[in-house]
């Protein structure tokens, strides 16, 4: 199985990350509009249903996309040389900026730890189910790519603490909360359990809005953004009223070399199969990896049976229990 407790020290946290928080504000609304969080948590849903809560996102930078002013965070000097520091590496590479906007969600996200990266095979080419199935089975720790991982959050709202366990998922967790403006944390959310806390304003009725509504900045001029569904204005604020997080994530390697090595190889999913097939007939078990049927949730759930996820003590209750 994958490993229990991180074998990095606790992340770093780190202050006044950006100078000018006002070049944010731009950025974020150059790249508007934003949508409702789905993907792998959230498989299978109706989009016609509102059952999401207002969680919005959008990439930044991932493959060929770069959104315009997006290397003020990609290029930061101070947050690559923590993560050089973090890991004892030479080498960092970024490769991916994704955003979040929080407002009024009642119960905290997923505890969970972010999907991994092996030689060749990524959440680009290869089901993520799998990949955290690679992962948590333990059988490809050679092939796997270390990931750095910074989390910068814009404001302070009501809520919206991150609760992370440092020493594995077996002991109590931490909390980044209260003063979190232009801070952020530094470490390794790959295999450091994390959760996002619920998210204010508390107290008013719950507001959930289908696959296909949109965030955008307000079209009146002012600094308002609204949340539009299904052609309908369904909530509007400042834009400070939501939590606004900027996930940055770069490969880590040793070395110069180290880089040129592990991108020159490339595991298959042919041998992804070969290696899961020898477990599995070490465990007695008859299941095989049909790579004809990956998107097969059937498959999915068999090896999640013979591969399981740790789960974190002292999670909070998630928006998500209900479809796990």
């Amino acid at each position: 199985m994958g490993s229990m407790k991180p074998d990095t020290p606790p992340p770093r946290l780190l202050d006044d990350v950006i100078p000018d928080v006002g070049k944010v504000v731009e950025i974020l609304a150059s790249a508007a509009p934003y949508t409702p969080l789905g993907g792998w948590f959230w498989p299978g849903q109706d989009e016609a249903v509102p059952t999401r809560a207002m969680w919005f996102q959008n990439d930044w930078v991932h493959g060929d996309l770069k959104v315009p002013g997006s290397d003020l965070f990609l290029d930061h000097p101070e947050v690559t040389q923590a993560a050089k520091e973090f890991y004892g590496a030479e080498v960092i590479v970024p490769h991916t900026l994704y955003v979040n906007l929080m407002v009024g969600v009642e119960k905290c996200g997923p505890a969970h730890t972010d999907n991994p990266v092996f030689e060749g095979r990524n959440r680009g080419n290869t089901p993520m189910w799998l990949l955290r199935t690679m992962f948590w089975s333990g059988l490809f720790e050679r092939w796997s790519i270390r990931q750095a991982t910074s989390i910068w959050w814009m404001n302070d709202v009501e809520g919206g603490g991150l609760r992370y366990w440092p020493e594995g998922p077996d002991r109590p967790p931490t909390r980044h909360f209260g003063r979190m403006a232009n801070t952020a944390l530094v470490g390794d959310n790959h295999g450091m359990f994390h959760q996002v806390e619920e998210v204010g304003p508390f107290g008013l009725p719950s507001q959930l809005v289908t696959a296909r509504a949109e965030l955008a900045p307000a079209r009146d001029g002012s600094e308002d953004w609204e949340v539009l569904d299904r052609g309908e204005v369904v909530y509007r604020a400042p834009l400070a009223g939501f939590r606004i997080s900027v996930l940055w994530k770069a490969h880590v390697y040793d070395s110069e070399e180290d880089r040129e090595a592990r991108q020159s190889r490339e595991l298959s999913l042919e041998e992804v199969a070969r290696i899961l097939s020898e477990d599995l007939g070490t465990k007695g078990s008859t299941l095989r990896l049909d790579l004809d049927c990956l998107d097969d949730p059937l498959q999915s759930e068999a090896f999640s049976e013979v591969y399981p996820e740790a789960h974190p003590i002292d999670a909070g209750p998630s928006i998500f229990d209900a479809y796990s």
